[in-house]
């Protein structure tokens, strides 16, 4: 191996320990050891440790094609110390600065969001089914009065016929008016369930827009 590879993996190994530095006080900062089981942080030690010595051989090889030397574990534990000496106070502020801004920015995303996206269609959604309610409503109390009108007139214009039909019964034999009343009986009858029908469905018309 020549001097400039030397040279050049002394200078990566230095900064991958530098980086390994960096690297583990994220780690710490983002692991919340206290409030974890044992069993995760074991786990998360041994995956933070396997894919960072990964990433060191890549580096390795890389430089040299993966040969390991003493001297290049001794240039990681220098890069390491100079990490703890002169770079972790400056990169901690630089870390808790990024983790502030990325909490900041993903509140006001959120609260553009919801302003600009989901209040709107919050409120149109409720204007809309406010709307079908209110229209339902008046369609069903129109629905009343029609009902109530043409009732009405239907009364006014059966009353003659009516008594007419008094007057012609008195004319009829008693044998006729018999058959005649069970007849009506039976019709009546009818009417009487349809009726019944109709007024189920007026009343669950009626509570299935009360209650909304």
């Amino acid at each position: 191996m020549s001097l400039s590879t030397q040279f050049y993996t002394m200078l990566s190994m230095i900064a991958m320990g530098s980086f390994f530095g960096a690297s583990l006080d994220t780690y710490q900062r983002f692991l919340n050891r206290k409030n974890r089981k044992k069993l995760i942080l074991f786990i998360n030690d041994i995956l933070f440790w396997i894919f960072h010595g990964l990433i060191a051989f890549y580096i390795l090889y890389l430089v040299n094609y993966g040969e390991l030397r003493f001297y290049l574990l001794l240039a990681l534990l220098c890069g390491f110390a100079a990490y703890q000496a002169l770079l972790k106070k400056f990169y901690l502020k630089v870390l808790e600065a990024v983790i502030t801004f990325t909490k900041a920015t993903i509140r006001f995303i959120h609260k553009l969001f919801t302003t600009l996206v989901y209040s709107p269609i919050k409120w149109l959604v409720l204007f809309l089914l406010g709307v079908l309610v209110f229209t339902g409503k008046v369609l069903l109390t129109l629905v009343k009065i029609v009902g109530k009108v043409l009732l009405w007139g239907l009364k006014v214009v059966l009353y003659p016929l009516k008594l007419i039909g008094k007057g012609l019964l008195y004319l009829v034999p008693k044998q006729v008016k018999k058959a005649f009343r069970k007849s009506y009986d039976v019709i009546a009858g009818y009417f009487q369930i349809i009726k019944n029908v109709m007024m189920k469905v007026v009343h669950f018309i009626k509570e299935m827009f009360r209650n909304k």
